[in-house]
């Protein structure tokens, strides 16, 4: 069972039938998908230094954009300590650069939460909740988040954190998956959002 089918407990039987499809990792398989955003979107100018010191995190990016190819491909897997992981590799292929929003999740079976790790090597680290939505679509909310320093985590204070919200739904006119991500700063405002479809590979 996905950890995603876990932390949804019998809510994951009321997702649309193609994103319980897409959520219901298996060891040693991989989802993967291709798709375009309609538009990337970062935040305030005075952000780009450190947008483009996340590069090297995979992690955030300072380009924007609209129409930008993108591919996803999630991988399930168990590590040495017998928890199942799923590997999230985002690429966005921009005109003169390819970047990356990477993450790896988990399960904290004790609070019911999905634990994000944010970059490769990690550099932030986020509880996610789960929800479905009456239509059926799959609304996640990013909670306490905290730097991550080789072995260290530090909490961040909410003024500093990048809190997200992420909905996904299956069109079924289109046969598309559609997701939009917001990431929101409690001072500063959205800081990077995008917005597209996307359809699994054969």
């Amino acid at each position: 069972m996905s950890i995603y089918r876990k932390v949804l407990q019998e809510d994951f039987f009321c997702l649309h039938p193609m994103l319980q499809k897409r959520y219901d990792c298996k060891d040693s398989a991989a989802f993967r998908a291709t798709g375009k955003m309609k538009r990337i979107k970062g935040g305030p100018k005075w952000l780009y230094p450190l947008f483009k010191l996340g590069v090297r995190w995979k992690l955030v990016f300072p380009e924007s954009g609209q129409d930008i190819p993108f591919t996803i491909i999630n991988s399930a897997f168990v590590n040495s300590k017998g928890e199942q992981q799923i590997h999230w590799e985002r690429k966005f292929n921009f005109p003169e650069n390819t970047r990356y929003f990477n993450a790896l999740m988990s399960l904290d079976e004790q609070r019911m939460v999905v634990k994000d790790y944010l970059g490769e090597p990690p550099l932030l680290y986020s509880d996610l909740k789960f929800s479905v939505l009456d239509s059926g679509s799959l609304k996640i909310n990013s909670l306490d988040q905290r730097l991550v320093l080789g072995k260290f985590e530090i909490p961040l204070p909410l003024l500093l954190q990048g809190l997200a919200v992420i909905n996904e739904s299956y069109d079924e006119e289109y046969a598309v998956y559609r997701i939009s991500v917001e990431v929101k700063n409690q001072l500063i405002g959205t800081v990077f959002s995008y917005e597209g479809v996307f359809t699994a590979d054969a």
